[in-house]
């Protein structure tokens, strides 16, 4: 005889069918109104009450009609941090396609956290915007099975971590600048080449020094590890890592910073040491915004084209609320150049 079956495979079972409302409402004992609040995101629900549904909403695996979704005029962007002119560009491209769009951009900062706190996903639940980008930050499990009960679209740019095959993503070709970068110096005749990294934790980064290792190799120089400094993208780190450069007595003649505010913070480095950039060490950095042509000497750099990354994230975002099924699993990348200017020369008298 077979033995009944056990209250959790049946629960399995319902979990691989998409349960309704009134399910999860009779499920969870609750009112079916009391799930509709959660899935509004309002307060007035019970910590444990809301708890119970949300487990239940991601088990079953509820997504919302979009004929009951209805969308806010708006566009979630979110920073991990929000400072400096990289995210104004961010900024500007995603505002270019809302306002065309007849949206409004709402901005959020996790406050130098990858993942957005739990708080942020609640008030995106209330707000119910047209989508959701996350830019150099992720979702954990439970935020993304929280969008996607509400039938809010998400768009990683940039992203942190690896965001999954089934997470649609927008990033540049940061191997491939850090190679190109690297590959410039060499040409120039520089041998002894440092790095001033971003996070190890973030993919850009990784991406951008594992191409500065790859053109070293290349060219057949040794990677020294000594001369590589890992920062955090601040102006600050690459003032203080370039001190430790620089104060070598084997120091190097050239550097390839991470972004253009590390390079800025090397620059700094460089002037307080009584060094000239590039008579004494060559400086190439990653991004290029706008200060980077007009700071003395103009900085040689790899764009980025943020601004169209931007805008390339939030077209993905709204093709996605539309229901473009196609777009739900898109991985972009856009190309980076090498922009030659006055920080790069060949090695002089330094490494004579």
């Amino acid at each position: 005889m077979t033995p009944p079956e056990r209250p959790q495979t049946q629960t399995a079972r319902r979990s691989a069918q998409t349960a309704t409302l009134a399910e999860i409402a009779r499920e969870a004992g609750v009112s079916a109104p009391t799930v509709s609040k959660v899935l509004n995101g309002r307060a007035d629900v019970a910590p444990a009450t809301r708890n119970r549904v949300e487990e239940l909403l991601r088990t079953h695996g509820y997504r919302r009609r979009r004929a009951e979704a209805t969308r806010s005029p708006l566009i979630d962007l979110v920073f991990h941090e929000l400072e400096s002119a990289w995210a104004l560009e961010v900024i500007r491209g995603v505002e270019n396609v809302a306002r065309q769009s007849g949206l409004s951009v709402v901005l959020s900062e996790s406050a130098g956290r990858l993942t957005p706190g739990r708080t942020w996903a609640d008030q995106v639940a209330a707000r119910r915007p047209h989508g959701v980008i996350l830019v150099l930050s992720e979702l954990d499990e439970a935020q993304r099975a929280l969008l996607t009960s509400r039938s809010i679209p998400f768009v990683v740019m940039d992203p942190a971590g690896d965001p999954g095959t089934d997470v649609p993503s927008i990033g540049a070709t940061n191997w491939q600048g850090g190679l190109a970068a690297t590959r410039h110096l060499v040409e120039l005749g520089h041998t002894r080449i440092g790095a001033i990294t971003g996070p190890s934790r973030m993919l850009c980064s990784r991406a951008r020094v594992d191409g500065y290792r790859a053109a070293l190799e290349t060219a057949g120089l040794p990677v020294d590890d000594g001369l590589i400094k890992a920062g955090d993208f601040h102006h600050e780190s690459g003032y203080r890592l370039g001190l430790q450069l620089l104060r070598r007595p084997d120091r190097p003649t050239a550097v390839f910073a991470g972004n253009d505010l590390q390079a800025l913070g090397l620059y700094e480095a460089a002037r307080e040491l009584g060094l000239r950039v590039p008579d004494d060490v060559s400086v190439v950095g990653f991004d290029d915004l706008p200060v980077a042509r007009w700071v003395g000497p103009p900085l040689t750099t790899v764009r980025q084209p943020l601004t169209e990354m931007a805008e390339a994230a939030a077209r993905l975002v709204l093709e996605l609320g539309r229901g473009d099924g196609a777009a739900a699993a898109t991985r972009v990348e856009l190309a980076t150049s090498l922009v030659v200017r006055s920080s790069t020369a060949a090695p002089g008298v330094a490494e004579s």
